[in-house]
């Protein structure tokens, strides 16, 4: 699923590296500002991927945890970029495994073996 034609991480990545560029240039935004600027973007992409997906609770829940671990980071929670990474990546599949027993098929099964190539 994208969002103005990208994968949602690249546009949060995107927004990570530009809050980082503002400040690294003069403009004053301390850690914690960052971090709040980060986790509304990863919420508002969660919420956006959870509007675009007629059953987007999965992608809400992602959007939220990625909100929060940028909030705790910010106001002084003391987790490395591995930490940060593998709490996400933990929850992400966690969710992908409860999101695959909500998804159904638009197509039959029968109907794919019917057109695929002999």
């Amino acid at each position: 699923m994208k969002i103005l034609g990208r994968e949602p991480a690249a546009l949060l990545g995107l927004v990570a590296v530009i809050v980082k560029l503002v400040a690294a240039f003069g403009v004053d935004v301390s850690s914690e500002q960052q971090a709040v600027i980060n986790a509304v973007a990863a919420a508002a992409v969660g919420l956006a991927l959870a509007v675009m997906a007629s059953d987007g609770v999965g992608a809400a829940l992602v959007g939220f945890i990625q909100a929060a671990v940028a909030l705790a980071v910010g106001f002084g929670f003391d987790w490395s970029a591995e930490q940060q990474a593998v709490v996400l990546s933990v929850a992400a599949a966690v969710v992908a495994m409860w999101d695959r027993t909500q998804i159904v098929a638009p197509v039959p099964a029968s109907a794919v073996k019917a057109t695929l190539p002999r």
